[in-house]
């Protein structure tokens, strides 16, 4: 099984040369498809490369769109999980509500034909495939993978988001993890559910699935997606010869970086501006001359969401580009560490809460759609309240 590659500089100019060659109308028009035309932006967004206000911009520069076009549209499910990330909190990694079946109802562990991408399922296997190759890939076989896992494996949502977070070069924990939600059914009204004939349709010819377990109407699926089994999906028979391997997960850095200990006299009395892995854009013109620019892992972070090689070279390549220095240290010692500082500023991230507003004063990362104080529990109520305002969106979007 092979998948085409698509290289991810880890450059803020790569960036927005991808940005400069979105063609909104061919994205409408293809983006459910595999091969459509899909932007690869994820992986620099996630890491803060560009922010959404960027991207809109770029992309109006040559087009001009409306509040209400399909790729405003899609940009603002980023921001909506977000949303409910901060509402929500940690509560984002458990069910918000009760799916098809009760938690209990499914496995948590990940059946070793999935994790070998030797299902016997073109469909699967060539999305994990994908996976493992690029560390990369499209919405739709995302969707199809969690539905596959959850309402056919009868594997718990969690489970499967984790495994897909760590292996994903865009993973962010609130577009993967609610995503998986969405699909399971805890976050949504009804579970997400797909067909071989739905792969025929966006998938080329080496994903289809005719003859498989997916080979069936979406009644016989909602009926299958109801029904608990006992063994979790483990009577399924793993296809040795088209097996492949996982690729190994790190919880520090894989790079030849100059790396150091959190050190409280590299800083004393000085001006620090943080560079976290989510924050890899441009550095504040506000900044004084001789701010230390000093890039950061935690580890604290990383022992409990460990990445792919591919993920870490990503990060740390732009970090280096970046910083004066680069620390990996828990929380504890950069707390430690920063204390002399005179003054330390960073970008807010969720992904590093509680421990950044700890260290740093904390500035927001410029949105493209109003705040709500109120939470939303739904998509569509969240983007009927966020994209009333078409002047507002507009002045977002002026560089």
């Amino acid at each position: 099984m092979t998948a085409g590659k698509v290289l991810f500089a880890a450059t803020r100019d790569a960036a927005l040369s991808r940005i400069a060659t979105v063609e909104p109308e061919d994205y409408v028009r293809s983006r459910n498809a595999i091969e459509g035309a899909v932007t690869y932006l994820s992986p620099y967004i996630t890491h803060g490369f560009v922010n959404l206000q960027e991207v809109l911009a770029g992309v109006c520069v040559r087009h001009a769109l409306h509040v209400q076009h399909k790729f405003v549209f899609e940009l603002g499910w980023r921001e909506y999980f977000r949303h409910v990330w901060q509402h929500r909190g940690s509560n984002i990694f458990n069910s918000l509500h009760q799916g098809p079946l009760p938690d209990a109802a499914y496995g948590v562990v990940l059946p070793e034909d999935i994790r070998l991408a030797c299902t016997g399922v073109p469909v699967v296997d060539m999305a994990i495939a994908t996976l493992y190759n690029t560390g990369t890939l499209h919405n739709h076989a995302r969707m199809w993978l969690a539905s596959y896992m959850v309402h056919v494996r009868k594997v718990h949502w969690r489970v499967g988001a984790d495994w897909l977070y760590a292996h994903l070069l865009d993973g962010d924990l609130a577009s993967n993890h609610l995503s998986w939600q969405w699909v399971a059914g805890t976050a949504s009204h009804k579970a997400y559910l797909f067909n071989a004939d739905n792969v025929a349709r966006h998938a080329p010819l080496s994903w289809h699935s005719p003859g498989s377990v997916i080979d069936k109407s979406y009644e016989e699926l909602a009926h299958m997606a109801l029904q608990a089994d006992s063994a979790h999906g483990s009577h399924v028979s793993v296809h040795r010869t088209h097996s492949l391997t996982e690729p190994t997960l790190y919880t520090q850095p894989w790079a030849d970086l100059d790396l150091t200990a959190p050190d409280a006299s590299a800083v004393r009395g000085r001006a620090v501006w943080l560079v976290h892995p989510w924050s890899l854009g441009l550095i504040p013109i506000d900044l004084p001359a001789d701010v230390l620019v000093i890039g950061l892992f935690t580890a604290d972070f990383h022992n409990n969401w460990p990445w792919n090689k591919r993920r870490w070279e990503f990060v740390a390549s732009r970090m280096a580009d970046m910083a004066d220095l680069i620390w990996y240290g828990d929380a504890s010692q950069i707390a430690t560490a920063l204390q002399g500082a005179s003054r330390v500023r960073a970008l807010a991230e969720p992904h590093l809460a509680p421990w950044l507003s700890e260290w740093a004063l904390c500035e927001p990362v410029p949105n493209l759609f109003p705040d709500l104080l109120q939470r939303c529990d739904s998509f569509s109520k969240w983007w009927h309240q966020v994209s009333r305002d078409q002047h507002a969106l507009a002045q977002r979007t002026v560089n």
